[in-house]
């Protein structure tokens, strides 16, 4: 529809150049042909009537005999002969008007016809020539029905005071009137084939103007498109083709800013939707003009959802509003921490103002910081130095009174002294053990220990483990209890890391499990991708007890060292509260993952889940 309304637009321009010059052109054909025929008609006009002067003079010099008063008065046969014979040598029409108006004689009239001849006082010339003495007329005669100059004078009588008759030549135009005709003729196709010559070169200047016009119409079209290789093709060096090189000049710049502007935006929308780090952009009104999707995910909202609406609105955060007001309002940078409900994410923000005022710009670039993690590691830290030092100290606090209490006397009882001794010692072996899992703990996040990567089967890393805490457990009257699937394939690990990770998880099974409880370990094949749930891809270990269990929100911190739910009761069975944090690094570092779950009706079930040894396919 476009490109036919172009079309429209491109025709009407040139019928319209068209149709002017042709206008123009027919206007002075017709004022040239109107001015030479009306030239023409006055030179013959002119040279008509010197000849009737000429010849009416002759004729009345042929009539003077006929003018007495007795004979003038009345028509006679004599006087119309006479009349006839002057007309045929004059060549003119010849007419005697007597002073009333009656016709005398006419040469273009018959003898029996001239009674009824009207009278001819009225005609123009008679009434000229009875005012002035002579008159002239050119008009279409009554009687002859031809365009005829007339000439009339009055012809005087013998006493030269009124005049007898009035002598009247007629000089028929009838010559004229043909050469007329054949000139009008002549002109109409002479000016026929000018006009159309004329109209074939008004089209072909019509066009060599339109034609360029258009072409550089649908280039623009294209160009406003999104077309910008196209170029305007023109050989004419006037105006329209300068017009042309000016535009294909403009379509160069404007197709290097565009791909300059597009390889900025491209770079910087793949800054902003790579970054870590939510972005939003306001105007100096607050409106939101730009998110990332880093944003978007921070506060679960739609770019839709943001764009041109007031941040107040979007977000609904007081905090956040209070920051944004003051930023907009003062001008000035500014930072600020805030914590989203329920999500608990912790932000941090860096507001940064721009120097423009004006509307749908950006006036305003808040950077959003997830330090979430960093402040749960910062927490972990605090607790993790708090723990460290309350473990370090309950030890030697122990350590260091029992030695005071031995210097002020009790090493003089020997049986004190070896009480005191015998604590001082098991202190001592315990801030060991701290000590110890702490450096082993260590080593394993600074990837110092190297695990083996060894096939090895889990019910005899279940066995071995089993027959060493069994004394343990039969102490409290446990029962141990394995389920282990025949057929296990092999897993791949390290066999003493595991045995250390199965036997930390059935040490604290038996800690908090009251007496002749049941503690239970079983192993079976399980597939991690749910596309392939009928192939194995990994062992699952599960420890389940019977114990008090462990309540639903410590359960996401029971893997962080020295965190303990019950630290009194932890204490009192002698854990150093780094036996689980121990074995989650050893199962991550085997490219498994341990979590734990509630065991019905009570009691808590850790699950280890193990990757198993893929068996490559025969070689053909």
């Amino acid at each position: 529809a476009q490109r036919v309304g172009s079309f429209g637009m491109t025709l009407s321009i040139r019928w319209k150049v068209t149709i002017g010059t042709l206008m123009v052109l027919a206007c002075g054909l017709l004022i040239a042909r109107t001015l030479a025929i009306r030239s023409l008609e006055q030179q013959e006009i002119v040279q008509s009537g010197q000849t009737l002067e000429t010849r009416t003079s002759l004729v009345a010099y042929g009539l003077r005999p006929f003018l007495t008063e007795s004979r003038a008065l009345s028509s006679t046969p004599q006087l119309q002969a006479a009349v006839r014979d002057l007309s045929a040598r004059a060549l003119a029409r010849v007419t005697v008007v007597a002073p009333d108006g009656r016709v005398l004689a006419d040469s273009a009239v018959s003898d029996s016809n001239l009674a009824a001849v009207e009278n001819h006082l009225a005609r123009p010339e008679i009434l000229q020539a009875v005012a002035t003495g002579r008159g002239t007329d050119l008009r279409t005669s009554h009687t002859t029905g031809e365009r005829t100059l007339y000439l009339a004078v009055a012809m005087s009588g013998a006493d030269r005071a009124t005049p007898s008759v009035f002598l009247r030549l007629g000089l028929p135009m009838t010559t004229f009137d043909r050469e007329v005709g054949k000139l009008h003729r002549n002109l109409a196709l002479a000016f026929g084939i000018a006009f159309l010559i004329a109209v074939a070169l008004s089209v072909w200047l019509a066009r060599s103007i339109t034609k360029p016009l258009s072409d550089i119409a649908i280039a623009a079209r294209q160009l406003a498109n999104g077309n910008h290789a196209v170029r305007i093709r023109t050989g004419s060096r006037d105006e329209v083709g300068l017009l042309a090189d000016t535009l294909n000049h403009m379509t160069d710049q404007l197709r290097a800013k565009i791909d300059e502007l597009s390889e900025d935006r491209a770079q910087l929308l793949a800054m902003l939707t790579s970054m870590v780090e939510g972005v939003m952009v306001l105007d100096c009104r607050g409106r939101v003009l730009q998110v990332n999707p880093a944003l978007e995910r921070m506060f679960d909202v739609t770019r839709m959802e943001t764009r041109g609406r007031p941040c107040s609105d979007v977000f609904r955060h007081p905090q956040l509003d209070t920051l944004v007001s003051t930023v907009l309002a003062k001008r000035i940078d500014k930072e600020d921490e805030i914590l989203l409900h329920p999500s608990g994410r912790c932000l941090h923000i860096e507001a940064s103002v721009t120097t423009c005022d004006r509307e749908n710009e950006a006036c305003a670039v808040l950077v959003f910081h997830d330090i979430t993690e960093l402040r749960r590691l910062e927490n972990i830290r605090k607790d993790f130095v708090a723990n460290v030092s309350h473990e370090l100290r309950t030890p030697l606090t122990s350590i260091k009174g029992y030695i005071e209490a031995l210097l002020d006397g009790a090493k003089d009882d020997p049986e004190t002294s070896t009480k005191f001794l015998d604590i001082i010692l098991k202190q001592s072996d315990r801030l060991n053990l701290i000590l110890e899992d702490l450096l082993q703990l260590s080593k394993i996040e600074s990837g110092q220990v190297l695990f083996k990567r060894e096939p090895l089967h889990i019910q005899r890393v279940i066995e071995r483990t089993l027959a060493m805490i069994k004394p343990l457990a039969d102490k409290k009257g446990h029962r141990l209890v394995s389920f282990v699937e025949n057929g296990l394939p092999a897993v791949l690990g390290d066999e003493d890391r595991l045995m250390q990770v199965l036997s930390n998880l059935l040490d604290n099974a038996v800690k908090y499990t009251p007496e002749k409880g049941t503690i239970t370990v079983a192993a079976h094949p399980v597939s991690d991708d749910a596309e392939q749930s009928a192939m194995a891809t990994a062992v699952e270990l599960r420890v389940t007890d019977t114990g008090i269990g462990i309540p639903e929100q410590d359960r996401p911190r029971i893997f962080e060292r020295f965190y303990r739910v019950d630290k009194a009761r932890s204490r009192e069975l002698g854990g150093t509260g780094l036996g689980l944090a121990i074995v989650r690094h050893i199962v991550e570092g085997l490219g498994g993952r341990v979590w734990v779950e509630a065991n019905a009706p009570t009691g808590s079930c850790f699950i280890v889940r193990l990757p198993i040894q893929q068996i490559s396919p025969p070689i053909s």
